[in-house]
């Protein structure tokens, strides 16, 4: 997972098929951004960013009530699925 989390690219890359695993395996979209929000909380909590990207991502989640980031983790999703 740290190579992963190196590179943006990478991630985004990851992130992509995690999300076209999720949807072969019948999961919603709700269910699957609801996945996304919980996996940005834990990295949040546990990861410290490994590039610029991720560090921006982490001051707007940090700067970001509930809502609001869950619908960054929205927008995760919909970055990576184009």
């Amino acid at each position: 997972m740290s190579t992963v989390l190196s590179n943006f690219d990478s991630w985004k890359q990851f992130l992509a098929e995690r999300l076209e695993q999720g949807k072969k395996l019948g999961l919603t979209d709700d269910t699957i951004a609801n996945l996304a929000y919980e996996i940005g909380s834990f990295l949040d909590e546990r990861v410290d960013p490994k590039n610029e990207e991720q560090r921006v991502l982490k001051e707007i989640w940090d700067a970001g009530d509930e809502d609001e980031r869950k619908t960054l983790a929205r927008l995760m999703c919909k970055l990576v699925q184009h």
